[in-house]
């Protein structure tokens, strides 16, 4: 018998840029500095409320997650009616992406930036327009010149990843204005916990009062619930209600809503780590420029190193340490921030193989 024909797919998916997340580690006996994961576990007031929700697992969870949101909403001084969780910043950026663009709409972001945006856009069927960056950071006036009338929305990661760089309030204060009102402004920060420079503006005040102005963030990095995929986006009622209505139900497990809660309840001490991983950052990028490495000014919990056509020969070399790093094709290498002996081990590769 002839073979069965096979089912008829989209023809453009063999082409489709691919999302690479970091590989897991071998054993315990290396060190993950590649997925800029928190290097610290849960807390045990967050463990405790985990294993609460346990018992409860055969049940749906609250499909608004309604405590979640009434949380945020004092944690940030917003209506209930401004906040969608979902499934980490990731999902719920995919789920704008459906809201607001479509077949022969435009989607702007910066590149290199998050690997996930060209397959996001790509799945909604918009095009991804990508603007360069301008000394590893955002080139916000060229990303304003390339709107036209089939812009839908415009991405600004801050801090970017992979670069670690941030954009100043005046300059994106200045880009805000210029994009015109029925474009969709979406201000990713999943790393906003980590900044410590106060010229980096906080996109929820930004968004006060600017309708086409969303917000980004997520319990993955700085409170270390990477695993349970909680995030959330902070809008305006017609965005978020867009927002709602393609989102999946359920998409917020209710032990990623207890994590998420207790965390929220835990903050002061959670942040306390994240001062810790800062002061980190700041003892590595001198580091490794004292060892004559160029590290841009990173806001965020990782460091770039754009190495080019050496990027491979320099995360080989550290996985041959016992050391994992994230290289990026041929464009640079991207180093979590993790503990302080993690960074002593990295510091030491890095020195070596500079020498």
């Amino acid at each position: 018998m002839p073979p069965a024909p096979a089912p008829r797919l989209r023809v453009d998916v063999s082409g489709l840029p691919r999302y690479v997340p970091g590989r897991v580690a071998p054993s315990d006996l290396v060190d993950k500095l590649s997925s800029n994961e928190n290097p610290y576990p849960p807390l045990p007031s967050v463990l405790t409320s985990m294993r609460e929700e346990l018992g409860r697992v055969n049940r749906y969870p609250d499909a608004k997650s309604g405590e979640l949101v009434r949380e945020l909403s004092e944690a940030l001084g917003v209506p209930p009616e401004h906040l969608v969780p979902g499934t980490g910043s990731l999902g719920v950026a995919r789920d704008l992406l459906y809201a607001a663009a479509g077949e022969g709409d435009e989607v702007l972001f910066a590149w290199r930036s998050f690997e996930a945006y060209p397959l996001l856009v790509w799945a909604t069927g918009a095009t991804p327009v990508q603007i360069p960056l301008r000394e590893e950071r955002h080139d916000l006036e060229a990303m304003a010149d390339a709107v036209t009338d089939r812009t839908r929305m415009i991405v600004v990661c801050n801090p970017n990843n992979p670069t670690g760089t941030a954009v100043r309030r005046d300059e994106l204060e200045r880009f805000l204005d210029r994009v015109p009102g029925d474009v969709l402004v979406v201000l990713d920060e999943a790393y906003r916990e980590f900044v410590d420079d106060t010229d980096v503006p906080d996109g929820v005040e930004l968004y006060r009062d600017r309708p086409n102005v969303a917000v980004l963030r997520t319990f993955s990095k700085a409170y270390g619930l990477a695993r349970l995929r909680v995030g959330y986006a902070v809008a305006h009622p017609p965005v978020a209600a867009a927002l709602r209505a393609c989102t999946i139900a359920f998409s917020v497990s209710g032990l990623a809503q207890a994590a998420a809660r207790a965390s929220l309840h835990a903050s002061d001490e959670l942040l306390e780590r994240v001062r810790t991983l800062v002061t980190e950052r700041a003892r590595v990028t001198r580091a490794l420029r004292a060892s004559g490495w160029t590290v841009p000014d990173s806001q965020a919990n990782f460091v770039w190193l754009r190495l080019g056509a050496r990027s491979r020969a320099f995360t080989d070399a550290c996985e041959a340490a016992g050391v994992m790093v994230r290289p990026f094709g041929d464009e640079g290498v991207r180093i979590t921030i993790g503990t302080p002996e993690e960074n002593d081990r990295l510091l030491k590769i890095a020195g070596d193989w500079r020498a």
